[in-house]
């Protein structure tokens, strides 16, 4: 095995790096996850995962955590509602038997990170560990964190997401913005302070397409409603807007004005204290990027390959990403790190452009006139 005896650094405790750290110790490779996170018990954000069976399903059934994901993954919650700004319902899968998520099962973030951690070695994952820089040190590099700390490795993975720290060691390509840029939002307790809201989600999901923007819903376990908003703005938006996203207020304000002809029940997004808000300006990256292989560094998940979420394959090409890396890095095919290294890109950039084309053509769907129309057909397959 090409990566026996050789320290593994994998920077970044997301679904992807914790999956790649899981497939690589069952093949007896020496392997330490760097988390930013200050310990395993921090809230994580965001909205529901739903798995695909060629890739989040695969990576799970491949580590040997499909019975731990069967016992918390959420039956109901994939089931979607599809709405115009008026609360009319165009589509509603709990009343029906059949729906388009039945075959991509849904699971919060936090038990997912759970059952990813919890089959890992102890000390495996090392907290607080926020990555600065790193420069070369003989055959391999020496990690510098924020915490004042340094360590060694052989071979480095980037799995830091899409800011990235250690892409740009690998290639100088940027993203390209979307055209869309979002509000996230987490109203904590939901039944409690967002309650027509959270009883419309039914515990599922909803997609809101109007004005050539878009509202989606996602509920949690833990009673969380998440929420995004999707508007046409300029690059700079974030900047030149003037408004402070950190303050509840401000962005209220911008909402109302930006959704005033909507429904008053949306207004209820933003009427909770209880409540978190993060900006997000959409980027994906070139369709045809391409760089020359380093001898012992690459990365995966968003690091590689960003993109809009309106296909919901983030999660799910990181964890792709993750099997077909351990699977290059422990078989006996290649000769070096570097050829494995070599063949995990290639086709992980062949997919991720195949996948990021899709995204983007839904990206654009979701936002234009008669989005709603046009999202119905693509559901029935016209």
């Amino acid at each position: 095995m090409i990566v026996q005896n050789k320290k593994i650094a994998i920077i970044g405790g997301g679904p992807g790096g914790l999956t790649l750290a899981n497939l690589l110790q069952i093949n007896k490779a020496e392997v330490q996850v760097y988390e930013r996170d200050e310990h395993k018990d921090v809230r994580v954000q965001g909205a529901t995962l739903d798995l695909h069976e060629e890739s989040g399903l695969e990576a799970l059934k491949r580590a040997g955590l499909m019975d731990a994901f069967i016992a918390h993954y959420r039956p109901d919650a994939g089931k979607l509602k599809i709405l115009d700004k008026d609360l009319t319902v165009y589509l509603n899968e709990h009343d029906s038997v059949n729906s388009h998520s039945e075959d991509r099962p849904e699971i919060d973030r936090a038990p997912l990170r759970k059952i990813l951690l919890e089959a890992l070695t102890p000390g495996t994952v090392v907290w607080d560990s926020q990555f600065l820089s790193m420069e070369k040190q003989g055959d391999g590099w020496r990690l510098y964190f924020k915490n004042g700390k340094s360590y060694d490795a052989d071979i480095v993975i980037a799995a830091d997401g899409a800011n990235s720290r250690i892409r740009p060691y690998i290639t100088d390509i940027q993203p390209v913005y979307s055209g869309i840029t979002m509000v996230e939002g987490n109203i904590y307790h939901a039944a409690i302070n967002a309650p027509k809201l959270w009883k419309l989600v039914e515990g599922g999901k909803i997609f809101a397409l109007d004005e050539e923007k878009t509202l989606l819903f996602s509920t949690k376990g833990d009673g969380t409603l998440t929420f995004y908003t999707g508007c046409k703005v300029d690059e700079n938006w974030v900047r030149e807007s003037g408004i402070d996203f950190s303050n509840r207020e401000q962005i209220f304000e911008w909402f109302r004005k930006e959704f005033g002809t909507w429904n008053e029940t949306w207004q209820e997004l933003f009427m909770s204290e209880d409540s978190s808000f993060v900006v997000r300006p959409q980027y994906h990256y070139p369709l045809d990027q391409k760089w020359e292989t380093l001898p012992n560094l690459t990365m995966l998940g968003d690091a590689a390959h960003r993109m809009p979420p309106y296909a919901g394959e983030g999660v799910n090409m990181a964890m792709q990403d993750a099997y077909e890396l351990a699977e290059c890095l422990t078989s006996n095919k290649y000769d070096t790190v570097q050829d494995a290294l070599s063949h995990y890109e290639n086709q992980m950039l062949k997919r991720a452009s195949e996948i990021t084309r899709v995204t983007l053509d839904n990206t654009i769907l979701m936002h234009e006139p008669k989005a709603i129309e046009k999202l119905m057909k693509m559901f029935n397959g016209d």
